[in-house]
C-alpha cells in the first residue's frame, strides 16, 4: 500500500476528486494548507500599503492505494490538477505499513 499526498491549487479540488472517484479511489483526506516553492508569493497593493503575500493558498489531498492503483492515481491527480502554469504543486508516493478500520476491526487492504 502506498500513501499519496498530493498539494495543488484550491480550485482543481473538484476535478482531482472526480478523477480519483473514476479509477475507484474511495475516500480520500482534504486539508487546507499555505505554502511556496519555486513560486515565492507575491506582492499585493491594499488601501496603498504594498505587502508581500509569502504563503499562497494550497490543497493537500492525502490518500491511501493498494500498489495496483498507484500509477493510476498518480497519473489522474497530474491530468486533473495540472494547468501548465508555476505552482501547479506536488505530489509525494510513501509506504504504507499498516492500516487498521476503527470501527471493525479490518486491516490493511480491507481497511481502505
Amino acid at each position: 500500500m502506498k500513501k499519496i499526498e498530493a498539494i495543488f491549487k484550491p480550485f482543481k479540488l473538484d476535478e482531482v476528486r472526480e478523477a480519483l472517484s473514476e479509477i475507484g479511489v474511495s475516500g480520500l483526506t482534504v486539508t487546507e494548507v499555505k505554502g511556496f516553492g519555486r513560486q515565492k508569493g507575491h506582492t499585493e497593493l491594499y488601501r496603498g500599503a504594498e505587502y508581500v503575500v509569502d504563503f499562497l493558498p494550497k490543497v493537500k489531498v492525502e490518500v491511501v492505494v493498494p500498489n495496483k492503483l498507484l500509477e493510476g492515481a498518480i497519473d489522474a491527480i497530474i491530468k486533473a490538477a495540472r494547468t501548465g502554469k508555476i505552482g501547479d504543486g506536488k505530489i509525494f508516493v510513501t509506504s504504507v505499513e499498516q492500516v487498521i478500520r476503527i470501527r471493525t476491526g479490518e486491516t490493511d487492504e480491507a481497511a481502505i
